[in-house]
């Protein structure tokens, strides 16, 4: 999987859903898991990085909480036909264009 793009995610995903899911949960339904594994990663960074310390038996595990997150997304926008490489490319560009200077000036990032 080395080297894997958005596109191959995206079919790796939905080819997975049609061999083992049966089929994808509904749209709102993804969407209440997107934001219940996104509280999953909050709840593992507020352990890692903020004042909260890991219950007995939990375990950091970022990388896969994130990866969580990325497989709802991309189920989320298989089933409403969203092409995330093309998606993605236009928020750069507008990130891009808008931005281009922002952060270069903000005296707040340069202290």
């Amino acid at each position: 999987m080395e080297g894997l793009t958005i596109k191959q995610a995206q079919q790796q995903v939905d080819e997975w859903i049609h061999q083992y899911g049966v089929r994808y949960f509904s749209e709102l339904t993804n969407m209440a898991c997107l934001t219940e594994e996104v509280g999953e990663l909050a709840r593992v960074m507020a352990r890692t990085y903020g004042d909260q310390s890991f219950k007995a038996g939990e375990r950091e595990n970022l990388g896969e909480e994130m990866a969580d997150v990325l497989w709802v997304l991309i189920c989320l926008a298989n089933q409403t036909g969203v092409d995330l490489t093309a998606e993605f490319q236009k928020s750069m560009e507008k990130k891009t264009q808008r931005d281009s200077l922002r952060h270069i000036k903000n005296e707040k990032l340069l202290a």
